[in-house]
């Protein structure tokens, strides 16, 4: 499984159905569910952007096919960035294979 950040931005009848229905948000993290992602983490934020979410998916393809679903529906606009744990990240750095701690070949 992989992590991604999608930064995302409602539309003015996201606003809208969020104004009039808040618990709106975890129908879609549960939609989300359902596409075979799952949301580790979700922010409400202030700036360019009205939420963050980590998302854990299988692959590219998949977060692709998330992404693609979410944005038809036409309620939120999003970025989604593939991410890498720090402690991944650094291993790999060093050569390690990040998972197991252990020297690639």
């Amino acid at each position: 499984m992989s992590f991604y950040v999608m930064l995302s931005t409602l539309s003015e009848s996201g606003r809208k159905v969020l104004r009039e229905r808040p618990g709106w948000i975890r129908k879609v993290n549960a939609d989300v569910e359902r596409m075979g992602a799952r949301v580790v983490a979700q922010y409400a934020v202030l700036g360019p952007y009205d939420f963050v979410t980590i998302i854990e998916a299988a692959d590219n393809a998949a977060i692709t096919r998330m992404s693609v679903e979410l944005g038809a529906r036409g309620g939120v606009a999003g970025m989604t960035m593939a991410a890498m744990p720090l402690d991944e990240f650094i291993s790999r750095l060093e050569g390690r294979d990040g998972r197991k701690g252990r020297k690639k070949r």
